[in-house]
């Protein structure tokens, strides 16, 4: 005698969707997200509207000219060098420490906490990017600058209070800002040369 084959009851799945929309709103509530931070930079304040721009006369000596072209290539004051090589330039510019009469002038200022030191107060690093620079080049050569100013700040920290920069209070650290002030300049993109396969 042949057996009878019991039917299976289907699983209820009207309410699935409910479920997965909720699961959904879980996840997207509890889940944090990743948000990408910029560049540090702090920019000039803005014109009065009856206030004309003026230019500033700026010495050749105390403009670090750095290039990147659309190859990614650097170019430091006219010279080609390995991002690699670009902080120690950049130091050696900014603290001018052997006082180099084609590095950044010297003048004597009085700062609170430090007293009367001698800063290239004037010095400026002028960064120029191509219009085609990759992203991730930009950034390398970015922070190899902005790592120049933070080993010299920490160097002189060292030397005069005793420790890090980062752990001085924020008087010092305005003290030391002011010995060695970030004085990036970014020029808008152009084309710097450097020329892409397959291009016409």
């Amino acid at each position: 005698m042949a057996r009878k084959k019991r039917k299976i009851s289907e699983i209820n799945s009207s309410s699935m969707a409910d479920i997965s929309f909720l699961l959904l709103i879980f996840f997207l509530v509890t889940t944090s997200m990743n948000v990408s931070t910029g560049l540090s930079r702090r920019l000039p304040p803005p014109l009065q509207p009856n206030q004309k721009p003026t230019d500033i006369d700026i010495k050749k000596r105390n403009i670090f000219i750095v290039k990147v072209n659309s190859l990614n290539q650097l170019m430091v004051q006219g010279q080609e060098i390995n991002v690699r090589q670009l902080k120690d330039k950049a130091k050696e510019f900014i603290s001018n420490s052997s006082n180099d009469p084609n590095l950044p002038e010297k003048v004597t200022v009085e700062i609170d906490l430090i007293g009367n030191i001698e800063i290239t107060k004037d010095h400026v690093i002028s960064l120029q990017n191509d219009v085609d620079t990759q992203y991730q080049a930009y950034i390398e050569v970015q922070n190899e600058l902005v790592a120049a100013y933070n080993e010299l700040r920490n160097e002189f920290s060292k030397e005069r209070f005793g420790k890090l920069y980062s752990d001085l209070t924020e008087d010092q650290q305005k003290a030391v800002q002011s010995v060695y002030p970030q004085k990036i300049s970014e020029a808008e993109p152009k084309n710097y040369g450097g020329i892409k396969d397959g291009a016409n």
